[in-house]
C-alpha cells in the first residue's frame, strides 16, 4: 500500500510510552535504544505508525509532560542522535514517527518560567500567565486545576500568581504574546527538520485562556466529584475560540512541509470537531468520548459514528492511552477475552483514525499497582485501592520470565511487573496461534486491506441491540462489520450477496441465510463481489 500526503487518514497508529516499552542500559527505565530494539514488532503488526510519548528534558514531575527544553532528548531516555537513528530506522520499516509536543505548559524549571518569575520587567515577564492577587490576597479568579486545588500558584519574587491547569510545576504558557506563538512554531521547525511525520499535541483545547480572567459558572450539576475542577463548566480557562489563529499558523507551517499531520488532544466531541474543521485547524484530533466510557454496548460506537456522520473534519479514535486505565479491564466488565477481541474489532471498524496503545495488542489488563509502589501524583492523591494511570503504566511484557518479563536486566523496574502480564507476553503469544497478538495483526490486515474500513462513509445497520453493525463503503468496495458485544449467542440475517471475509471468535458460518454468532462473535462480511 502506498503511502500518500494524506497517509495518516484511515492510519493505524501504536502508541509508545518510552518509560515502560523497553530499557536497554538496565536502569529499570524504557528508553530510545530499547524502543529501536523492538520497532520489528511493532512493524509486524501492520500498523502505519508510531506515537512516542515525551522524551524530552524534563524533572519529571509528571513523567515528561513537564518539559524543560523543547530540543532535546532527557538523558534517561538517550540523546538526539538516538533519536535520529529511531527515527530513520523507523522510515526504513515503512513506519511513521509522531512525536509529543505539550505546548499548554511548560515545567516550572524551565529556563523561560525562571526568568519570567524573577521580575515583571524582564524580556520573558509575559511569557506565562501572571496576575495580581485580589483584596484579600486570594487567588485571581475560581479556575480550578485538572489534578486539584486552584489552578493559582503564588509566587514571591513577582508577588503574584501564576496560572497552572495542571500540577504547580507546569506553569501556562501565554498565547496572547506573539512572541511565545513565534517560539512555539520554531520548535516545531526543529522536529519537522529533522524529519519527524507529525505531531500528538497534548491539551491543544487548553492553550489560551480568557484575556479578562472571568469567573467559570458553575456545572450543571453541582454533585460531589472527584476533583473540585468538576465542579466547573470551564468556560474561561480552556478551549477558547482565541486558540484557533494559533492553530491557523501552525497548520500553515505544517503544510509546508511534505505528508505531516498533526493530532490534537481535545475534549468532547463538539470540541474535536470544532478543532478538525478544514481547511486551516488539525488534521485530526480525538476526544474522550471511548476513552472515558466504563462500558462498550454497541449504542457506545453508533454513537460515535453518529455524531461524525455529517461532519466535514475527520475524527482519531481510542479505547486506551496512558492516561487511561487499559481497556481489556474498564471495558470487558464480564471478564470474557472474547470481550476484548471484539471490543477491539469494534475499534477497528470505525471510520477515522485508529490509535492502539502498547500492550493492546496483547490484550494486556489493568496492572494492579500496591500503593508503595505508586509513582504518578494524581494516582497517589485520589487512591482509592485501585491504581489509575500507573496500572496503565507498567512495563511491557516481552517474555514470560519472571520477574521483569524481559523488559530490562534491572534488579527492580521504575514500575512493577504484573504477574498476570506474564503469561501475557509477546514471545508467548507468537507461540500461540490463537493468540490475542496474532488476532490483533490478522484483523489489522483486514483493514488495511480495505478501501472501505480505512477511508469509506460508515453507518449503523438496524440489529438487535446486543450486534454492533458497521456498514463500511468506499466506491465498490463495501464491509459490513458485525460484532456481539453483550455475550450472547446471536444471529443476524444477512443481506443477499455478503460473504465472510474474517471471523471474530467463532462467527464462523451463515446457515439459512443468517450468521451465527456464539458469544462476543463476529464476522467481517464483503460482498461475494468485493471477496472475489
Amino acid at each position: 500500500m502506498v503511502k500518500s500526503a494524506d497517509w495518516w487518514r484511515g492510519a493505524v497508529i501504536y502508541q509508545i510510552y518510552p518509560r515502560s516499552y523497553a530499557d536497554s542500559n538496565g536502569d529499570g527505565v524504557g528508553d530510545l535504544p530499547g524502543i529501536i530494539a523492538k520497532l520489528d514488532h511493532i512493524a509486524s503488526l501492520g500498523v502505519d505508525g508510531v506515537w512516542l510519548s515525551p522524551f524530552f528534558r524534563s524533572p519529571m514531575k509528571d513523567f515528561g509532560y513537564d518539559v524543560s527544553d523543547y530540543r532535546d532528548v532527557d538523558p534517561l531516555f538517550g540523546t538526539l542522535a538516538d533519536f535520529d537513528y529511531l527515527l530513520a530506522k523507523a522510515h526504513a520499516l515503512g513506519l511513521k514517527v509522531i512525536i509529543d509536543q505539550v505546548w499548554s505548559h511548560s515545567s516550572d524549571r524551565h529556563p523561560w518560567f525562571i526568568e519570567s518569575a524573577a521580575s515583571r520587567d524582564n524580556p520573558k515577564a509575559d511569557w506565562y500567565v501572571w496576575a495580581d492577587a485580589k483584596a484579600d490576597g486570594s487567588p485571581p479568579n475560581n479556575w480550578q486545576a485538572e489534578f486539584g486545588g486552584p489552578s493559582w500558584t503564588w509566587n514571591q519574587h513577582r508577588r503574584q500568581y501564576y496560572f497552572h491547569n495542571f500540577l504547580v510545576e507546569q506553569p501556562d504558557l501565554n498565547y496572547w504574546n506573539p512572541a511565545v506563538q513565534d517560539e512555539i512554531l520554531d520548535i516545531a521547525r526543529f522536529w519537522l527538520d529533522r524529519g519527524v511525520d507529525g505531531f500528538r499535541l497534548d491539551v491543544i483545547n487548553f492553550i489560551v485562556h480568557d484575556r479578562e480572567l472571568r469567573d467559570n459558572p458553575p456545572a450543571p450539576l453541582n454533585r460531589p466529584a472527584i476533583l473540585p475542577t468538576r465542579f466547573q463548566t470551564h468556560l474561561y480557562d480552556r478551549t477558547r475560540p482565541e486558540a484557533f489563529a494559533f492553530i491557523a499558523r501552525l497548520r500553515r507551517l505544517i503544510d509546508g512541509y511534505e505528508a505531516r499531520m498533526t493530532v490534537g488532544e481535545t475534549g468532547e466531541l463538539e470540541v474535536q470537531q470544532a478543532y478538525t474543521l478544514p481547511p486551516d485547524r488539525l488534521h485530526t484530533a480525538y476526544s474522550f468520548f471511548l476513552l472515558n466510557a466504563r462500558s462498550a454496548p454497541p449504542a457506545l460506537f453508533a454513537q460515535a459514528l453518529a455524531a461524525w456522520a455529517d461532519a466535514p473534519g475527520w475524527p482519531s479514535w481510542s479505547l486506551g492511552n496512558h492516561d487511561i486505565a487499559r481497556f481489556a479491564t474498564r471495558l470487558n466488565r464480564s471478564g470474557d477475552p472474547r470481550h476484548v477481541r471484539a471490543l477491539m474489532v469494534a475499534l477497528l471498524a470505525l471510520r477515522g483514525t485508529i490509535f492502539l496503545y502498547q500492550g493492546e495488542e496483547l490484550g494486556l489488563p489493568q496492572a494492579r499497582v500496591p500503593f508503595e509502589r505508586l509513582r504518578d501524583p494524581f494516582d497517589i492523591a485520589a487512591f482509592g485501592g485501585e491504581a489509575g494511570r500507573d496500572g496503565a503504566r507498567t512495563p511491557m511484557p516481552w517474555t514470560s520470565t519472571a520477574p521483569n518479563a524481559g523488559f530490562t536486566t534491572a534488579r527492580e523496574t521504575w514500575l512493577p511487573v504484573d504477574p498476570a502480564h506474564l503469561p501475557l507476553s509477546v514471545a508467548a503469544q507468537e507461540a500461540d496461534a490463537d493468540s490475542m497478538l496474532l488476532f490483533t495483526r490478522r484483523f489489522i490486515a483486514v483493514r488495511q486491506a480495505s478501501a472501505a474500513l480505512r477511508l469509506g462513509a460508515a453507518s449503523v445497520a438496524p440489529a438487535p441491540e446486543n450486534l454492533l453493525v458497521v456498514h463500511r463503503r468506499h466506491g465498490d468496495d463495501q464491509v459490513l462489520c458485525v460484532i456481539e458485544l453483550a455475550g450472547e449467542a446471536s444471529r443476524f440475517d444477512c443481506p443477499p450477496g455478503w460473504t465472510i471475509l474474517a471471523a471474530i471468535s467463532g462467527g464462523e458460518a451463515i446457515a439459512d441465510g443468517a450468521l451465527v454468532l456464539p458469544p462476543f462473535g463476529g464476522a467481517v462480511l464483503a460482498s461475494r463481489n468485493d471477496a472475489a
